[in-house]
């Protein structure tokens, strides 16, 4: 069973059992565009204690940099090295864990976040935000060539998937010897201001049912985005602690890396989830309302 957190001794004990703390954003730190009350507060509060903090996040749609762009915007501190997104773990498994040949592209459902990470690893693409592939016309393989160096498909969340890009990602799987089926993450939903809408794992959803196959998931909850932080930073996993609002992605990534978790519950898991005879059968170390209930710490 979970550890309900509620008063300030329960924080100051969390502050100081855990030495790097990593934080799942959207539902976490912020939602949308609107930061979660006392989230500054709270990574401050981390900082001055000297404690390591990480950013991972299953979105796709942004490069670091770009993330870094918006934690700017939000005031909240964070540097380049620090974030880790589902498309940099593609790109560095990609280059890094397939070592695939230079001469080899990646064909990309996906978004012109994903497209700079694979350029940053020096990856060749086609697909992805090239307005040739960004169209509502019918798909014909007549008017098509298709290009035999393609060595993987890689599926990200893609606000603009259509049947042209869903056609020459399955040809190039089914045709192509040895083309490498990847997403960036699993995720159904995805979390906006407004509400929710479909995520990458529903974008990806058409192959897999096409192909009779199921990709390779490089985001949490797998274990390569863990593995991708420790090749950058060395940490103790059991003084280690993953924030996040998702029982299926955040706190079974945790669970998996042998780290501790807290869950809160501004994001997508609902108190129910977590309680009574329905809960999920993910438990986390801790559960707390919001990021902002650390400030308790500071009173």
């Amino acid at each position: 069973m979970a550890a309900r957190l509620s008063t300030r001794g329960d924080y100051i004990s969390l502050l100081d059992k855990y030495d790097t703390w990593l934080f799942d954003c959207d539902g976490v730190l912020w939602q949308g565009d609107t930061l979660v009350e006392g989230a500054t507060e709270v990574l401050q509060l981390l900082r001055h204690h000297k404690k390591a903090v990480m950013f991972v996040t299953n979105n796709a749609t942004k490069s670091r940099k770009n993330y870094k762009k918006k934690f700017d915007s939000l005031g909240v501190e964070a540097h380049v090295d620090e974030i880790y997104g589902s498309a940099y773990a593609s790109a560095v498994y990609i280059s890094s864990v397939m070592k695939m040949p230079k001469d080899k592209k990646v064909y990309v459902i996906g978004m012109d976040g994903l497209e700079e990470e694979l350029r940053d690893e020096g990856i060749s693409y086609l697909g992805g935000t090239d307005p040739e592939d960004n169209t509502l016309a019918s798909f014909s393989l007549k008017k098509w060539t298709p290009d035999p160096t393609v060595g993987a498909v890689l599926c990200g969340l893609d606000t603009s998937i259509n049947y042209t890009k869903l056609s020459k990602a399955f040809n190039y799987l089914i045709q192509n010897e040895g083309c490498a089926f990847l997403v960036t993450n699993e995720d159904s939903t995805y979390p906006t201001a407004e509400g929710l809408l479909p995520g990458a794992g529903s974008v990806s959803a058409p192959l897999r049912y096409a192909l009779g196959s199921d990709p390779v998931a490089i985001g949490k909850p797998k274990g390569t985005m863990l593995d991708c932080i420790k090749a950058k930073h060395d940490f103790d996993p059991k003084k280690t602690i993953m924030v996040g609002d998702r029982l299926n992605t955040d706190i079974e990534f945790g669970k998996a890396g042998g780290l501790a978790t807290l869950l809160v519950l501004t994001g997508i898991t609902k108190e129910s989830e977590i309680t009574g005879p329905n809960a999920s059968p993910t438990v986390p170390d801790y559960v707390t309302n919001s990021i902002g209930d650390l400030r308790a710490v500071l009173s």
